[in-house]
Protein backbone atom coordinates (compact mmCIF):
# COMPACT_ATOMS: atom_id res chain seq x y z
CA UNK A 1 0.00 0.00 0.00
CA UNK A 2 1.73 3.38 -1.01
CA UNK A 3 1.55 6.65 1.09
CA UNK A 4 0.59 9.76 -0.75
CA UNK A 5 1.90 12.96 1.14
CA UNK A 6 1.37 16.76 1.60
CA UNK A 7 2.98 19.31 3.69
CA UNK A 8 1.21 21.93 4.96
CA UNK A 9 2.46 25.46 6.97
CA UNK A 10 1.68 25.50 10.76
CA UNK A 11 2.64 28.01 13.32
CA UNK A 12 5.69 26.12 14.37
CA UNK A 13 7.05 25.27 10.86
CA UNK A 14 5.88 22.38 8.03
CA UNK A 15 4.42 19.23 8.78
CA UNK A 16 3.45 16.41 6.25
CA UNK A 17 0.78 14.38 5.99
CA UNK A 18 0.93 11.28 4.97
CA UNK A 19 -2.20 8.77 3.74
CA UNK A 20 -2.63 5.34 2.62
CA UNK A 21 -6.53 4.65 1.43
CA UNK A 22 -8.63 6.72 3.80
CA UNK A 23 -6.27 7.26 7.01
CA UNK A 24 -3.43 9.09 8.46
CA UNK A 25 -0.61 7.25 8.41
CA UNK A 26 1.76 9.85 9.37
CA UNK A 27 2.76 13.18 10.26
CA UNK A 28 6.37 14.23 10.31
CA UNK A 29 8.15 17.42 11.24
CA UNK A 30 9.26 18.95 8.15
CA UNK A 31 8.84 18.48 4.81
CA UNK A 32 9.87 15.44 2.40
CA UNK A 33 13.06 15.80 0.12
CA UNK A 34 12.53 16.46 -3.00
CA UNK A 35 13.43 12.65 -4.44
CA UNK A 36 11.14 11.26 -1.64
CA UNK A 37 8.88 8.45 -4.01
CA UNK A 38 5.29 11.06 -3.66
CA UNK A 39 1.83 10.80 -6.21
CA UNK A 40 -0.81 12.57 -6.27
CA UNK A 41 -3.59 11.90 -4.07
CA UNK A 42 -6.68 10.40 -4.67
CA UNK A 43 -10.12 12.11 -3.96
CA UNK A 44 -10.40 9.75 -0.77
CA UNK A 45 -6.79 10.81 0.52
CA UNK A 46 -7.30 14.62 -0.58
CA UNK A 47 -9.92 14.28 1.55
CA UNK A 48 -8.45 12.88 4.73
CA UNK A 49 -5.20 15.12 3.95
CA UNK A 50 -7.73 18.64 4.63
CA UNK A 51 -9.36 16.98 7.56
CA UNK A 52 -6.33 16.41 8.97
CA UNK A 53 -5.21 20.33 7.88
CA UNK A 54 -7.67 21.54 9.44
CA UNK A 55 -7.56 19.75 12.28
CA UNK A 56 -4.35 20.63 12.88
CA UNK A 57 -5.32 24.51 12.05
CA UNK A 58 -7.94 24.26 15.00
CA UNK A 59 -5.64 22.44 17.24
CA UNK A 60 -2.84 25.59 16.93
CA UNK A 61 -5.40 27.87 17.30
CA UNK A 62 -6.62 26.24 20.72
CA UNK A 63 -9.82 25.31 19.82
CA UNK A 64 -9.57 21.58 19.63
CA UNK A 65 -8.59 19.19 21.95
CA UNK A 66 -8.59 16.16 20.36
CA UNK A 67 -8.85 15.05 16.73
CA UNK A 68 -11.47 12.83 14.57
CA UNK A 69 -9.75 11.34 11.98
CA UNK A 70 -8.95 7.61 11.02
CA UNK A 71 -5.48 6.26 12.03
CA UNK A 72 -3.43 4.12 10.00
CA UNK A 73 0.31 3.45 12.33
CA UNK A 74 2.46 0.56 10.99
CA UNK A 75 4.12 -0.81 13.81
CA UNK A 76 4.10 -3.92 16.15
CA UNK A 77 1.69 -5.59 18.26
CA UNK A 78 3.43 -3.65 21.04
CA UNK A 79 3.85 0.12 19.41
CA UNK A 80 0.44 0.00 18.59
CA UNK A 81 -0.54 -0.51 22.54
CA UNK A 82 1.72 1.68 23.10
CA UNK A 83 -0.15 4.68 20.91
CA UNK A 84 -3.72 3.74 21.56
CA UNK A 85 -2.25 4.37 24.81
CA UNK A 86 -0.82 7.74 24.14
CA UNK A 87 -4.02 8.65 22.60
CA UNK A 88 -6.17 8.24 25.83
CA UNK A 89 -3.95 10.92 27.42
CA UNK A 90 -6.17 14.31 27.77
CA UNK A 91 -4.84 17.56 26.39
CA UNK A 92 -3.12 19.89 28.41
CA UNK A 93 -1.77 17.22 30.75
CA UNK A 94 1.16 14.87 30.92
CA UNK A 95 2.11 11.61 32.22
CA UNK A 96 5.69 9.62 32.53
CA UNK A 97 6.87 6.59 31.40
CA UNK A 98 6.31 4.33 34.21
CA UNK A 99 2.61 4.92 34.41
CA UNK A 100 2.00 4.75 30.69
CA UNK A 101 3.74 1.19 31.05
CA UNK A 102 1.33 0.60 33.89
CA UNK A 103 -1.84 1.87 31.63
CA UNK A 104 -0.77 -0.73 29.03
CA UNK A 105 -0.16 -3.56 31.63
CA UNK A 106 3.30 -3.66 31.34
CA UNK A 107 4.02 -1.64 34.49
CA UNK A 108 8.43 -3.21 34.66
CA UNK A 109 8.24 -1.84 30.65
CA UNK A 110 8.89 1.85 31.11
CA UNK A 111 12.14 1.86 28.60
CA UNK A 112 10.29 -0.28 25.99
CA UNK A 113 7.09 2.63 25.72
CA UNK A 114 9.62 4.92 25.59
CA UNK A 115 11.11 3.34 22.15
CA UNK A 116 7.64 2.93 21.56
CA UNK A 117 7.12 6.64 21.63
CA UNK A 118 10.11 7.74 19.70
CA UNK A 119 8.92 5.73 16.96
CA UNK A 120 5.59 7.27 16.75
CA UNK A 121 4.84 7.63 13.36
CA UNK A 122 1.98 10.21 13.88
CA UNK A 123 3.49 13.08 15.74
CA UNK A 124 0.95 15.31 17.67
CA UNK A 125 -2.35 13.70 16.56
CA UNK A 126 -1.00 10.37 18.42
CA UNK A 127 0.31 12.97 21.33
CA UNK A 128 3.90 11.83 22.63
CA UNK A 129 4.85 15.40 23.93
CA UNK A 130 2.52 14.56 26.60
CA UNK A 131 4.90 11.80 27.61
CA UNK A 132 7.48 13.08 30.31
CA UNK A 133 10.65 11.73 32.66
CA UNK A 134 9.64 10.17 35.97
CA UNK A 135 10.67 13.61 37.63
CA UNK A 136 8.75 15.26 35.05
CA UNK A 137 11.57 16.31 32.79
CA UNK A 138 10.78 16.81 29.46
CA UNK A 139 12.91 13.94 27.89
CA UNK A 140 13.45 12.83 23.92
CA UNK A 141 11.15 13.92 21.09
CA UNK A 142 11.59 13.51 17.52
CA UNK A 143 10.70 16.91 16.83
CA UNK A 144 13.56 18.03 19.68
CA UNK A 145 12.85 19.48 23.09
CA UNK A 146 11.62 22.76 21.73
CA UNK A 147 9.04 21.28 20.15
CA UNK A 148 7.64 19.20 22.68
CA UNK A 149 8.26 22.56 25.06
CA UNK A 150 6.50 24.16 22.86
CA UNK A 151 3.44 22.08 21.79
CA UNK A 152 2.68 21.56 25.83
CA UNK A 153 2.56 25.09 26.27
CA UNK A 154 0.01 25.62 23.49
CA UNK A 155 -2.04 23.23 25.22
CA UNK A 156 -1.24 24.22 28.73
CA UNK A 157 -2.12 27.90 27.91
CA UNK A 158 -5.47 26.55 26.52
CA UNK A 159 -6.44 24.59 28.96
CA UNK A 160 -8.44 26.09 32.12
CA UNK A 161 -6.78 25.97 35.67
CA UNK A 162 -10.48 25.10 36.79
CA UNK A 163 -12.71 22.28 34.99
Amino acid sequence: MSETYKAICTPIGPLTIGVTDSAVSSLSFGTLSATSNTRAATEGEQRVIDSCAEQLIEYFAGARKSFDLSLSPSGTTFQQSVWTELRKIPYGTTINYGEQARRIGQPKASRAVGAANGKNPIAIIVPCHRVVGASGSLTGFAGGMDMKKALLDLEFEHTPIFS
